[in-house]
């Protein structure tokens, strides 16, 4: 489990052969969980400037890998000791999406992030989205459109100062949110059922 928040930006020094090495402060155990652009890894091997990890083929193709290849956002698994911020976040990648306008302001940058529609009703105004391993609120949605609002110490503090229109980003929904609209889907199919039965019953 995560809440969300950057606890380093680190340089990916490899991509190879479904291992992940970075160069990192951070010395995990083997076995570790480790969020990295939000995706929960396990470190398999450690070095001494970083540490390696594995990604399945399945990781691999439901998240933004092409990203995987200069800096990452990283955040070790929280443990029962840690203050928490942010949100429940699981490292667990329900989409990609893709960023089609930024603008900035005074004191405020505006990003529009277009979202798969398998999880949009999942994405709510005010809500939260873990983007890249990042806890941000949702500002508004609109149809399949994301709209965050973010201050400068977020861009200052993370790789979203660098994004540009075109990058895709990993997205992960409120795992709350996921959990009712998942809970309602089941209810709902369940009464279809029963209705079916009825009729068959009657007929």
């Amino acid at each position: 489990m995560f809440s969300g928040l950057v606890r380093e930006i680190a340089p990916i020094k490899q991509f190879k052969n479904d291992k992940l090495y970075i160069q990192s402060t951070l010395k995990p155990s083997i076995g570790d969980s480790i969020a990295v652009n939000g995706m929960c890894l396990t470190v398999i091997e450690n070095k001494s400037d970083g540490f390696i990890l594995e990604l399945t083929q399945h990781t691999q193709a439901n998240v933004a890998c092409e990203n995987l290849k200069d800096r990452a956002h990283i955040e070790p698994a929280l443990q029962i000791k840690d203050r928490f911020d942010g949100h429940f976040v699981q490292g667990h990648i329900d989409g990609i999406g893709e960023i089609i306008n930024i603008t900035h302001h005074h004191n405020q940058s505006d990003f529009l992030i277009q979202i798969p529609s398998n999880i949009a009703h999942l994405l709510i105004p005010k809500g939260s989205v873990a983007i890249d391993g990042i806890s941000l609120t949702i500002s508004d949605c609109y149809d399949h459109l994301l709209h965050l609002t973010l201050i400068p110490h977020t861009l200052q503090n993370t790789l979203f100062g660098s994004y540009q229109i075109g990058r895709r980003v990993n997205i992960e929904t409120d795992m709350l949110v996921r959990s009712v609209a998942h809970i309602l889907k089941r209810h709902k199919v369940s009464k279809w059922e029963e209705f079916d039965m009825a009729v068959l019953s009657y007929s």
